[in-house]
């Protein structure tokens, strides 16, 4: 993260408060409490914005410390040894590890309010998990956001509506109409056969890396929005707004392979991140050959994060929504109520996940990682084919997360 937020949106001093503590699972059909309900055990504490993490070898759980630009290893007894140091200001995330390969990225945003550069490096490990050798660039994202812009062709805001209306909608704090801007946010990563895959959260697109260079898979869809007497009031619009359709930016915040080699994308919305507009997180699936997406389950609030099983099963970390979720039916079910988890990954065995994962308003960062296991039935089964405004975004309501989250 390049640097830390100052203004966190509304809704995130009631999260920091929310606590560490399991909600009863729910049988299947009978109501009953499952036998095991989940358990959420502490490995270790004070990390500084954990936003990112990968199961490694040996129990070794990968997390980037992106307020501290750390790519960090985190042993299962919560001994922690710091592998790669980002320079410059730049944000290290995006941790993945698959073939003895560690994967992140790096951004770096100075002053400007979009990137300056984004890249994402490699590093080869031992056995161990420890890396071996210095990491380097696998591909530059920025290069290839600004030679391409894969959501350059994509229209955002009032764009149904009369343009008598969209006339008198002021140019801030909201752009009422724009297209896909030049901004590249690598901000997370997988690997399969070959191919790495990147969530843009700049580019609003899935890309994918292998030895023919950079590729858009997919550009995600916009999210409409229908637009209320409050919320046009808070943000100085004219009346003539009211009950017009918004079409925010689609923010990708994990890209993960499920079965069968499809990806699975969990994305923000544009605009407000907490839950004043309701839970409009989405998590797609997108089909890496063709790009086709589709929706897998909706109602999420704030996805930052997903974990896919061998099965099928999909568990979603709902940041301001304090909880990891699991996708039953096409909708999220609450698994356990964590607070603002940033991460969440399946060991084959249960969940790692990150918790704490930005401060509360005057507190020091104390970001958690944690084991949360999720029951006999879990991972098992079939998931199916599964406030504050943008203010970092000058070209229109993105997310904190699509703009380096400071």
């Amino acid at each position: 993260m390049s640097r830390l937020r100052t203004a966190l949106p509304a809704g995130f001093a009631a999260a920091t408060a929310l606590v560490l503590v399991a909600s009863p699972a729910v049988a299947h059909g009978g109501g009953r409490p499952d036998p095991k309900p989940p358990a959420v055990t502490d490995v270790v504490g004070g990390l500084v914005g954990p936003l990112s993490a990968a199961v490694g070898p040996r129990g070794t759980t990968y997390v980037t410390q992106d307020f501290a630009a750390l790519v960090t290893a985190v042993r299962p007894d919560g001994t922690t040894t710091v592998l790669h140091a980002a320079e410059g200001g730049a944000e290290a995330a995006g941790v993945s590890y698959a073939d003895r390969t560690l994967t992140f990225t790096e951004t770096f945003y100075g002053t400007s309010p979009v990137s300056e550069s984004a890249v994402v490096k490699t590093v080869r490990t031992d056995r161990a998990g420890n890396p071996v050798g210095e990491p380097t660039v696998l591909a530059d994202i920025h290069a290839y956001e600004t030679a391409n812009n894969p959501d350059g062709g994509v229209s955002y805001g009032l764009l149904e509506t009369d343009p008598a209306c969209v006339a008198q909608v002021p140019a801030e704090p909201v752009s009422p109409l724009y297209t896909g801007h030049l901004d590249s946010h690598p901000y997370a990563t997988t690997s399969s056969h070959g191919t790495t895959y990147v969530a843009d959260a700049g580019a609003n697109a899935i890309l994918a890396i292998d030895r023919r260079g950079v590729r858009t898979v997919a550009v995600l869809p916009s999210q409409p929005y229908v637009i209320t007497a409050a919320l046009a009031a808070e943000v100085g619009w004219p009346e003539c707004t009211v009950g017009e359709t918004y079409w925010f930016e689609s923010v990708p915040t994990d890209v993960e392979v499920g079965p069968w080699g499809q990806l699975y994308v969990s994305v923000l919305p544009g605009g407000p991140e907490d839950p004043t507009l309701g839970g409009r997180g989405i998590v797609y699936t997108v089909d890496p050959w063709r790009g086709k997406v589709r929706q897998l389950a909706s109602g999420f609030v704030g996805a930052t994060d997903l974990a896919v099983t061998e099965r099928g099963t999909v568990y979603v970390a709902e940041m301001f929504g304090g909880k990891i979720s699991v996708i039953e039916r096409g909708a999220p079910r609450t698994l356990v109520d964590v607070p603002l988890p940033g991460a969440v990954e399946w060991t084959g065995k249960g969940l790692v996940a990150t918790t704490n994962a930005l401060p509360g308003e005057g507190a020091p960062p104390d970001g958690h990682l944690v084991t949360v296991t999720t029951g006999p039935s879990r991972g098992h089964g079939h998931g199916g084919w599964h406030r504050g405004w943008g203010d970092d975004d000058r070209h229109g309501p993105g997310s904190w997360f699509d703009r380096g989250k400071r």
